[in-house]
């Protein structure tokens, strides 16, 4: 038995981007440990996380806020990647190459959710 959400590829490209992030986050400081590290590992890691947890929604609406959610996650990944950069802790072509990432994954989930509320 599969869960729902494990055959959604907005949920597998998700799963890949907080890989990505948990990789460029070694490359981090220890002292960022419980700073920047961990708010980027948890904003990233709420985008699949949403997901997941509203494709066990009872209804549409519900899910579509779920994926509201994830959304939005995405976004304070991005912003926490341009201090990452300014800090000097990730290089400009790392940090463009995870925004581009986020920019597929908002317009799939974006995607999505008009499926959804069409179906």
């Amino acid at each position: 038995m599969a869960f729902r959400f494990e055959e959604l590829e907005i949920w597998k490209a998700s799963n890949n981007y907080i890989k990505d992030i948990y990789l460029i986050t070694k490359k981090f400081p220890k002292e960022e440990a419980f700073a920047l590290i961990s708010q980027l590992k948890r904003a990233a890691g709420s985008v699949s996380a949403n997901i997941a947890e509203g494709s066990g929604s009872s209804s549409k609406k519900d899910f579509s806020h779920y994926l509201d959610i994830s959304i939005k996650s995405i976004f304070e990944t991005v912003s926490h990647l341009y201090l990452a950069k300014e800090q000097k802790y990730i290089t400009e072509r790392d940090r463009i190459c995870l925004y581009e990432q986020a920019e597929i994954l908002v317009k799939r989930i974006n995607s999505f959710k008009k499926w959804l509320n069409k179906k």
